[in-house]
C-alpha cells in the first residue's frame, strides 16, 4: 500500500528548498531573548525557578537539533518566558511570541478529554470493546479490546509497517490519509501482545478513539473537539487543519534533515504537510498559550467530572512497557494514563502531562498536580521524535 521513494521528486525538492544544516557549535546565533523570573506568589515546595540556567538551556539555536525555541513557565510558584533561535532560516527573523505550532501527540490529550466526557455522559463504556462499537473494524483474529485499553495504550493493537525514513516522509508530505486506511494497515500485522497485559504507547489506539467519538456522536472527530473543548475554553488559536496543510497565522518554519543520494544531510523546509496520516492521534495546531489555558482548565475540572478526570492521573497497575523481548529483567513500568504521560523527578516532585511531535516541530506541556508549576516548550526541531532538547528544557524548569 506504499509506494516507494520518487527519486527525482526528492531531488528536485532538495534542490528547490534545501538549507545546509547549522552546525551544532555555531558562534553566530541570535541572542535569547529571556524574561526575569518571578518569586513564588507563597509558600511552595517547589524550587525557585533560575532564570539564567533556563535562558542557557534554550541557547545556541539555531544548531543541527533545532532552528528556534519558545518557552513559557507560569504558576504561583514563579513565571518566566523566553525565545530563542529564528524562525525562519532564510530571513532571520525571530520565533513569533504567539506562534502556533504543530503539537503532535498533544492531540491525544484533546482525544481522551472527549472520550472520557462521552464515558461520563453513559454514550461510552470503558469496558465496552471495539468490536462491539465498532463492529468490523478489527480483525475476527483479534482479541476484545476495550474502550479503556485504547486510551492507556494497553490494547495490544499494532501499527502499520510504514518506511522509517525521512525521504520517504518528504516524498509523501502530501499524501491524504483515512483512518480506514490506517486501520487496513494495521490489519496486516498481528496483535503485539495479549490486551491489558503490557502498555505500547502507539496512534492506533487514539486512530480508532477518533473513529469511536464520530461513530457516538455523529459528529466529524474534529467538530466534536471544537464544540467540547475549543470554544467553551476560548482557545482561538487552536485549530484542527483537517486536510489543510498549511499553518495558519504566526508561526516559525518547521525544517526536516534529509539525508541526499551525496551523503550530505540538509534542512527541507516541511512547514507544509498534510497531517491527516495522524489525525485524532496528532494533527492539532496551538499555540503556548491557549495549551496553558488548556491544560489548566483540564487540571481544574473544568472539562470533566472527578471519576473521570483522576483516569487522567492513573497509570495502570502492575503493567509494564512492552519492549518486544521476553527479558522480564529489563522491563519498565507503564508510564502513560488515560490521555496523559506522567513523570517523578528525582527530587519526588511530579509532572503530569504530555509531549508530541510533527516533523518540524516538537512540543511538550507538563504541570504539577496543583498547577502551581506549568510549563509549555515548544521547539522546531530537524528531526522528529527528537524530544532530547525539550526534556533539557522541561527538567531546567524544575531544577534545585
Amino acid at each position: 500500500m506504499f509506494r516507494p521513494v520518487a527519486t527525482l521528486v526528492l531531488a528536485a525538492a532538495l534542490a528547490s528548498t534545501a538549507l545546509p544544516v547549522p552546525a551544532a557549535s555555531a558562534t553566530r546565533t541570535p541572542a535569547p531573548a529571556c524574561s526575569a523570573a518571578t518569586r513564588p506568589a507563597g509558600a511552595s515546595s517547589l524550587p525557585a525557578l533560575n532564570a539564567g540556567a533556563l535562558c542557557r538551556s534554550i541557547s545556541g539555536l539555531p544548531n543541527a537539533q533545532a532552528t528556534g525555541s519558545l518557552v513559557q513557565v507560569r504558576g504561583a510558584a514563579g513565571t518566566w518566558t523566553g525565545r530563542s533561535g529564528v524562525g525562519d532560516l532564510r530571513t532571520g527573523r525571530p520565533v513569533p511570541g504567539d506562534a502556533r505550532i504543530r503539537i503532535g501527540s498533544i492531540t491525544k490529550v484533546f482525544t481522551a478529554t472527549v472520550v472520557l466526557q462521552l464515558v461520563a455522559e453513559r454514550k461510552i463504556d470503558l469496558e465496552g470493546t471495539v468490536q462491539h462499537y465498532l463492529p468490523g473494524l478489527l480483525p475476527a483474529t483479534y482479541d476484545a479490546v476495550t474502550v479503556g485499553e485504547l486510551l492507556n495504550h494497553t490494547s495490544g493493537l499494532p501499527s502499520p509497517d510504514l518506511p522509517d525514513d525521512e525521504r520517504w516522509i518528504l516524498d509523501h508530505r502530501y499524501d491524504k490519509w483515512t483512518p480506514q486506511r490506517w486501520m487496513d494497515g494495521v490489519a496486516a500485522n498481528p496483535m503485539e501482545f495479549t490486551p491489558g497485559t503490557r502498555q505500547h504507547y502507539l496512534n492506533t489506539n487514539y486512530i480508532v478513539l477518533g473513529m469511536l467519538v464520530e461513530k457516538v456522536t455523529g459528529t466529524s472527530y474534529g467538530n466534536a473537539v471544537r464544540e467540547r473543548v475549543i470554544r467553551p475554553l476560548g482557545l482561538r488559536h487552536t485549530t484542527l487543519p483537517g486536510e489543510d496543510v498549511r499553518i495558519r497565522g504566526p508561526h516559525a518554519r518547521g525544517y526536516l534533515a534529509v539525508t541526499g543520494d551525496d551523503g550530505k544531510t540538509r534542512l527541507v523546509d516541511v512547514t507544509e504537510m498534510s497531517q491527516t496520516m495522524a489525525w485524532a492521534a496528532g494533527e492539532m495546531i496551538s499555540t503556548a498559550d491557549d495549551l496553558d489555558r488548556f491544560m489548566s482548565a483540564l487540571f481544574r475540572g473544568r472539562l470533566l467530572k472527578p471519576a473521570q478526570l483522576e483516569r487522567m492521573f492513573t497509570v495502570p497497575d502492575g503493567v509494564k512497557l512492552f519492549d518486544g523481548d521476553d527479558n522480564p529483567a529489563n522491563d519498565q513500568p507503564a508510564a502513560y494514563t488515560m490521555g496523559m504521560s506522567v513523570l517523578t523527578l528525582p527530587g519526588g516532585v511530579t509532572l503530569y502531562g504530555k509531549t508530541g511531535s510533527r516533523y518540524g516541530y516538537s512540543t511538550g506541556m507538563f504541570a504539577t498536580r496543583d498547577l502551581k508549576r506549568r510549563i509549555v516548550v515548544t521547539a522546531n526541531s530537524t528531526t522528529k521524535g527528537d524530544s532530547a532538547l525539550i526534556q533539557r528544557i522541561g527538567l531546567t524548569a524544575f531544577a534545585p
